[in-house]
């Protein structure tokens, strides 16, 4: 597959979190006067912070943002989920524009912002403000059991896309990301995608989704199945393998995990969509993992998976399955407490790590040749 994205430089790009910054971290913990590990995880992540953050003592979060990438699939009209699939995708990123929807309340209460990204929902794109379409690729996808979902040159599109968004955030001074999309039928997709990387049938990793019972699971499970003899041909080729049985959004989130990893902008994944793109982004840039956290388990069986071979421990055990970003906030609070306590409460070391000026980092146009 010919396209002008060199995937080969985010190995050399991405770098891994600031490693003093850490080791100074965990010194002003154990500085604390309180029992040997007696904050639990709440120390690993401050720790995890500081280094993501290059310095100690770490940065409190004031800019955190829920980023949510929206597009139907064509999988959809097979019936693989309870959700509609004409219309449904759409009634659901109206439903956060308008502060209806469940992610949209829980991030007032947490105070983060929310941004919904349409990549391909299949809607009219005056449905929708502008900046909401702002990066759209298509109108819906193909159905990946029988047809590519996207041609090469919208795979590119939809993963530039994802790595401009990227960009958008970093100068915008967003300290923390949790990543969640909006889409009926994703579930089935990340399954294809996460059983190809895994080398796994089909019915080891088809959930349940939206709730499915046994009959509409069989045929989720035999979608996944012919999915996977699509996507096997394709594996040595990431972007080959998004634009044949991925879709928009999950082109879109893999570029955009690879350029914020770049940029040194923490993530927060949600659920097995997430997943799906943090394993095949880990194909293409080994060190990127260390930059995420993964929010919370939704008992899909390929998240898990790709949580195993990513080597992410969720923070949480909530089995929220809506998407929307919803498990992954229900996380940050614990983020937030980590950056509070480390950075309030834990007493200096005698050689405090001092925050280290960044070099420049590549923006998704300089990174692509573009300037």
């Amino acid at each position: 597959m010919d396209t002008t994205v060199d995937l080969d430089t985010f190995s050399s790009l991405v770098e891994r979190p600031d490693e003093s910054a850490r080791r100074a971290a965990d010194e002003r913990w154990q500085a604390l006067d309180r029992p040997r590990g007696g904050l639990g995880r709440l120390e690993e992540l401050g720790s995890w912070l500081s280094s993501v953050q290059g310095r100690s003592p770490v940065r409190p979060l004031s800019a955190p943002k829920v980023l949510l990438f929206a597009a139907d699939h064509g999988v959809a009209a097979l019936g693989v989920s309870r959700l509609p699939a004409q219309g449904g995708t759409a009634a659901r990123v109206r439903a956060v524009l308008d502060g209806t929807a469940p992610v949209a309340l829980l991030a007032r209460r947490f105070g983060a912002e929310v941004r919904v990204v349409d990549v391909a929902v299949d809607a009219d794109p005056s449905d929708f403000p502008d900046e909401v379409v702002a990066h759209r690729v298509r109108r819906g996808s193909g159905r990946v059991d029988v047809e590519d979902a996207l041609s090469p040159e919208e795979t590119v599109k939809a993963f530039r896309a994802g790595m401009a968004v990227a960009d958008e955030e970093a100068d915008a001074g967003t300290d923390l990301i949790v990543l969640g999309d909006l889409g009926v039928g994703a579930t089935t997709v990340a399954a294809v995608l996460v059983g190809a990387l895994c080398g796994t049938d089909a019915a080891a990793v088809t959930g349940r989704g939206s709730g499915i019972d046994d009959r509409v699971w069989m045929v989720k499970c035999a979608t996944v199945r012919d999915s996977l003899r699509r996507a096997r041909p394709v594996l040595g080729d990431q972007l080959a393998l998004l634009g044949a049985t991925g879709g928009a959004d999950f082109a879109a989130i893999t570029g955009f995990l690879l350029q914020a990893a770049v940029r040194k902008l923490p993530v927060l994944l949600d659920g097995v969509v997430s997943a799906a793109c943090a394993l095949v982004a880990q194909r293409i840039a080994f060190r990127a993992p260390e930059w995420w956290r993964a929010g919370q388990s939704t008992g899909e069986p390929a998240q898990a998976k790709a949580y195993d071979r990513l080597t992410l421990t969720p923070l949480q055990e909530q089995e929220i399955t809506m998407g929307e970003g919803v498990g992954a906030l229900m996380a940050l609070p614990l983020l937030q407490a980590a950056a509070d306590a480390l950075a309030e409460h834990a007493p200096a070391p005698s050689t405090p790590a001092a925050p280290k000026e960044q070099p420049k980092l590549p923006s998704a146009a300089e990174l692509l040749g573009r300037v």
